[in-house]
């Protein structure tokens, strides 16, 4: 090998005078106090875990985003100089692209701190670009270059540099959001392989066939560059597979790419292992770590491949998050920590007598923090009860700050003979191992002070001021904060008891109050919030979770406004509609016509329906944009006789979605008549009635919970044959009516949840209350009734009846003249059927639906029967 990193120590060959260029010198000391400031961040915290909402993902990324990436851009381009013997990059540019990382970095930790989705995007673009151009770079100094036996191994490098551009992009959807709750967790999964299988693993791996036999002090193999290039066949088509397969939610090429990327280490690893002569290595403590780096890298990757392979990718999640500490600590960490140990001297060092000065004050006391080290990462990778975990932790913490604590003594040392900092002469090294033990003693406090299984307390909410004390149980699960809305009476001491159902990690924080620990799939914690004055919000804390809609409100409301209990205990959700079903209607406004219109002539009903947004009045003073058919919700109603045909011509006129339609009276094939119209667009939809019965229409888009939830449904009536005439004839569709902008996050929640604001007939809470139905004493009635839902059914009553016809489904349950009679006629959602009664005389006849939650907000009418 003819790069100087081959050279051994040992042998007394000398490093190219690039090495003695005091700029050269200064730009790797100045680069290495970055890796080392972010790296001392890691750990400020990793220690915060308990006081921090997002110190888990700040401490991984400030050490994988700020130490490990800075440190892989200077090294990638310094070996690819080295092993290409190529022209050095201009100083100038090398340090932009690593200022632009830098900056990236912080932007993008900044912007999920403050939860700041336009800064998170801008920053992952410029980091994406940064890294962009570091590639370029690589690439082009293999132009014209005068190569070498391992240029290979600047593939590894030219790989992973495109791999983190993938994985930025990843994780710039996760952090904001975009990413979505349907596909989080395949995403995420995608993003941890991407992250450190990819841009760590592979330069790692790389840099080890050159870096491994050069520590040693031995020759390398003859077949390393051909064993090379396997190794990157295998381990970056592996990642790609794995990668492509998660991001698609196909688990078995996730588990193929996984178990390639494990051939591909083991063959590098069976030649690492044949490189060992026995001989002393130039650097023990830099063998020693690399050797135990490589050992948890193989852990990792093993484990991984089996968990993919016996568990759901929905679940694999949390398992595979558990393993990041370990890959963090065990390789990311240990590699670094053998890395600096070796190459620090060389590129800081003037000569062999400073060199080995530097490399004696890095290796003080290897073999202790390596057992610390290592020992710290099997409590936390060993499924141990108990504080095992936060032991491990702490013992891996108090390695890595000493390591800290010498490489800054090391920098110091080569600024003083650079000049660069000739201030710093103060007795450094006892001041950094001053900061490590604070920094050990914060890690004891943070992970073994106090119970984590009591309550969170809000600080300073007015303790003594409650008038009663509310328990609430709060879930967390599929990306949804269960129930997102809970009202109570000013001055209620409220408390949430907070469990974690979903299969991945989550904690719930209150603006300005107190937050849960990350809580793992059942583990329950109890936040007390103290007296609420003002309304509050709360969401879970980790990256792209808030955007993705895990947020609750806490409404506070005067004690006039509500109905809360005022006793202890627990309780569930109290949502009130808050809608006034006493006040009137607007000036103007008409109630749905109920009475059913005679069948159109003729046997072919040809009807032209508009899909289109309008404001309809819902409640008693109370607007609500609906997406309509027609212009109403529900939409018309038809008409017709067994055997008539419909020729629907359906009209999308709303200019931001695309709508459909659904009639269950017809059979046919709905590839083609339920599609979806975009903006403009006209479909003839044509369907023959052959069945009789109350059949629901409604939207055929996804998602149809919202299309349904808005408005889009309405009936058709097909008359049995033979039915008879009565005096009046009603059609009256039910269903859920949920307030708020169509399809906006918090209307969604109700609809998800099923808390409806109100419960309606024909589209309007209590309007047959304010203008009831007409009938006079010893008239026959018959009620259409259809549940359009799109959650709920009912149970229609008429108060002061028995009916004595019911047909239900297209079949009757019940005729006149048999001795037998009705009280409701139960339908499911998408059901229907009539009941008849004949009204016995004067009075107020009240219907509704008798699951009286619905009828009392909303569900309910009058008949108003005279003389």
């Amino acid at each position: 090998m003819t790069t100087e990193l081959e050279r051994p120590e040992s042998t007394g060959g000398r490093y190219p005078s690039r090495f003695k260029q005091s700029g050269l010198k200064a730009r790797h000391l100045r680069a290495h106090i970055v890796v080392v400031v972010w790296a001392a961040l890691a750990l400020l915290a990793a220690t915060a875990q308990q006081s921090l909402p997002i110190a888990r993902w700040l401490a991984i990324h400030l050490f994988l985003l700020g130490a490990a990436t800075t440190a892989i851009v200077v090294w990638s381009e310094h070996f690819t100089v080295a092993l290409l013997h190529a022209r050095r990059p201009d100083e100038r540019w090398s340090d932009a692209r690593l200022a632009g990382v830098n900056l990236a970095v912080v932007g993008v930790l900044v912007g999920v701190w403050m939860d700041r989705p336009l800064l998170i995007g801008a920053a992952a673009a410029l980091l994406v670009v940064a890294v962009a151009a570091h590639l370029v770079v690589l690439v082009r100094m293999g132009r014209g270059a005068l190569g070498g036996r391992l240029a290979p191994i600047v593939d590894f490098y030219r790989v992973a540099a495109g791999v983190l551009i993938v994985g930025v992009v990843l994780g710039g959807l996760l952090a904001t959001g975009r990413a979505g709750a349907q596909h989080y967790a395949e995403l995420r999964l995608a993003h941890i392989h991407v992250t450190l299988l990819g841009w760590i693993g592979l330069p790692v791996l790389g840099t080890l066939f050159m870096l491994w036999p050069t520590v040693l002090g031995v020759r390398m193999a003859e077949r390393t560059t051909r064993v090379a290039r396997w190794v990157l066949g295998l381990t970056g088509g592996g990642l790609l597979t794995t990668v492509v397969g998660l991001a698609a939610g196909w688990r078995p090429p996730a588990v193929i790419g996984v178990v390639a990327y494990a051939v591909g280490l083991a063959l590098a690893v069976e030649l690492f292992a044949r490189t060992v002569r026995g001989r002393r290595p130039v650097s023990a403590a830099a063998a020693w770590t690399f050797g135990a780096a490589v050992v948890w890298l193989c852990i990792g990757v093993t484990t991984d491949a089996v968990i993919l392979t016996i568990r759901p990718l929905a679940q694999a999640g949390e398992e595979v998050g558990a393993l990041v500490p370990v890959l963090l600590i065990g390789v990311v960490a240990q590699v670094l920590v053998g890395a600096l140990t070796y190459l620090l001297p060389i590129v800081l060092g003037s000569g062999p007598k400073e060199r080995a000065a530097v490399r004696a004050v890095l290796e003080r006391g290897w073999l202790a923090r390596l057992v610390t080290l290592n020992g710290g990462v099997a409590l936390v990778a060993l499924p141990l009860p108990g504080p095992s975990g936060a032991a491990g932790m702490l013992l891996a913490a108090t390695a890595g700050t000493v390591f800290i604590a010498l490489t800054v003594s090391a920098l110091v040392r080569a600024g003083r003979r650079t000049g660069e900092s000739r201030s710093a002469r103060g007795p450094v090294l006892v001041g950094s191992a001053a900061g490590a033990v604070l920094i050990a003693l914060a890690v004891l406090l943070a992970n073994s002070g106090g119970d984590t299984h009591r309550p969170a307390v809000a600080a300073g909410a007015g303790s003594g001021a409650a008038t009663a004390t509310r328990t609430v149980d709060v879930t967390l699960t599929d990306m949804r904060i269960r129930p997102s809305r809970i009202e109570v009476t000013a001055g209620t001491a409220l408390k949430l008891k907070v469990t974690n159902k979903d299969a991945q990690r989550h904690d719930l924080k209150l603006d300005g109050g107190p937050s849960t620990p990350l809580l793992s799939h059942g583990q329950s914690r109890t936040l007390d919030l103290g007296p609420l004055t003002k309304d509050r919000t709360a969401w879970c804390t980790l990256p792209g979770h808030r955007a993705a809609g895990m947020t609750m409100a806490l409404v506070v409301k005067n004690a006039t406004d509500t109905a809360t209990s005022p006793h202890d205990g627990h309780t569930t959700i109290l949502d009130s509609t808050g809608l006034d079903l006493s006040a009137d209607f607007s000036r103007g406004w008409k109630p749905r016509d109920p009475d059913l219109a005679p069948v159109p002539a003729g046997r072919v009903h040809r009807i032209e329906l508009h899909a289109a947004s309008r404001t309809i009045e819902v409640a008693p003073g109370v607007k609500q944009q609906m997406w309509t058919f027609g212009g109403t919700a529900p939409g018309p109603t038809l008409h017709g006789n067994v055997g008539d045909v419909f020729e629907i011509t359906l009209v999308n006129d709303d200019t931001t979605m695309g709508h459909g339609i659904d009639f269950h009276a017809g059979s046919l094939s709905p590839d083609t008549s339920m599609r979806t119209l975009q903006p403009g667009q006209r479909l003839v939809y044509r369907f023959r009635a052959d069945k009789a019965g109350a059949w629901l229409y409604h939207c055929s888009s996804a998602p149809m919970l919202q299309h349904m939830g808005n408005g889009m449904y309405g009936a058709v009536i097909i008359d049995p044959p033979g039915l008879k005439k009565v005096d009046h004839e009603y059609v009256l569709v039910s269903s859920e009516l949920y307030l708020g902008t169509p399809g906006s996050a918090a209307q969604v929640a109700k609809m998800r949840q099923d808390t409806p604001d109100t419960w309606v007939f024909n589209g309007a809470a209590a309007q047959y209350a304010k203008a009831p139905l007409k009938a006079q004493a010893g008239e026959r009635a018959r009620f259409w009734v259809v549940a359009a839902g799109p959650s709920d059914g009912i149970a229609f009553h008429v108060v002061g009846t028995v009916f004595d016809t019911v047909y239900k489904e297209g079949a009757y349950l019940l005729r006149p003249g048999e001795p037998g009679g009705s009280q409701a006629l139960d339908l499911a959602p998408a059901q229907g059927g009539f009941v008849e009664t004949r009204f016995p005389a004067a009075g107020h006849y009240s219907f509704v639906d008798h699951d009286m939650r619905h009828a009392e907000a909303g569900a309910m009418g009058m008949v108003e029967v005279s003389e």
